[in-house]
């Protein structure tokens, strides 16, 4: 009886060590109640406990925690029902708040996000709340973490993971950005279009000026060949003339040197004598009418005036 007695009693003493300690994970949090009343919250580690006495009341984890936000319709501005759902992501901080500010932060956080995010949508358009989806995200957080401070819970970001409109919407959604691509396709084509004819024309006008600047040239170049031309012909009859000049002179002066020449006086007689006779012969070969100098039987006298003027060269 007394072995059996000592064997309880080492029993309840065992017990009663093992759970006056408590062993708590880390990124974690315990709420010990001691007769119904909070006494504190145990840290991560090793803790001492008074069995039968306190209790466990609460257990939090203090990571991030992901939370599903169950899908809704909201309304638009424009009277536009969207089927909206996200995750919102949490973390406790004080685990004392979270344990006695709510009876379920959890569903409070969720409830809360639902409507926020109802009042965010009805305040913009349909094709707003595609284009400002990180604005949306702000706003929610901005106003869950307002209201969760007296939960002991830190909301650090919400995501919207789908928008759908109604098929309907979607079909006329489509069809507008058809519509639109149609357009900037067609914008595209009259703009190339446009530059086509622009080059064309720029094209065409640089070569009437091509073609203007090489007629101007081509004309240019013949009246440059033409004045050389004059030029050259003019030097060749002055050279002609300065040729025949010179001839000219070449030909009394060696005359006039024959005059000077024993017998040359009647060499010169001789051939005048023997030019009028020629030249006078010829008359009647060029035509039918004639025009003779009075004296002109008289060949003595041509030939002295003749050779007065030869007398008179010589001088």
């Amino acid at each position: 009886m007394g072995l059996e007695f000592s064997v309880i009693v080492l029993a309840v003493v065992i017990i009663f060590i093992a759970k006056s300690f408590k062993i708590v994970p880390q990124q974690s949090a315990i709420i010990i109640e001691r007769l119904g009343r909070f006494r504190a919250v145990l840290a991560p580690g090793l803790n001492w406990v008074i069995p039968f006495v306190d209790r466990v009341a609460y257990k939090h984890s203090l990571k991030e925690i992901p939370l599903d936000v169950p899908s809704q319709v909201c309304i638009t501005r424009d009277n536009t029902q969207l089927q909206v759902d996200g995750i919102l992501y949490f973390q406790v901080l004080d685990p004392r708040l979270a344990s006695y500010g709510t009876s379920d932060y959890v569903l409070a956080i969720s409830q809360l996000a639902q409507t926020t995010l109802r009042s965010v949508i009805g305040k913009l358009e349909l094709d707003k709340t595609f284009e400002e989806r990180d604005e949306i995200n702000r706003t929610v957080v901005a106003a869950l973490d307002e209201a969760a401070t007296s939960w002991g819970v830190k909301v650090l970001r919400y995501e919207i993971k789908d928008l759908t409109p109604p098929q309907a919407i979607l079909h006329s959604m489509q069809q507008q950005i058809t519509a639109e691509r149609e357009k900037r396709a067609r914008i595209a084509q009259s703009e190339g279009v446009k530059q086509e004819q622009i080059n064309l024309a720029t094209g065409q006008r640089e070569a009437a000026i091509q073609k203007s600047q090489g007629d101007m040239q081509a004309a240019i170049n013949q009246s440059e060949g033409e004045r050389q031309a004059q030029i050259n012909r003019a030097t060749g009859e002055a050279e002609a003339l300065r040729l025949v000049a010179h001839a000219t002179a070449e030909a009394i002066g060696a005359v006039a040197k024959a005059i000077e020449q024993p017998g040359g006086v009647q060499a010169i007689n001789l051939k005048v004598a023997e030019q009028y006779v020629s030249a006078f012969g010829n008359i009647a070969k060029e035509g039918n009418t004639m025009l003779l100098p009075g004296n002109a039987a008289d060949v003595s006298s041509m030939i002295a005036t003749a050779m007065n003027v030869v007398q008179a060269a010589k001088k």
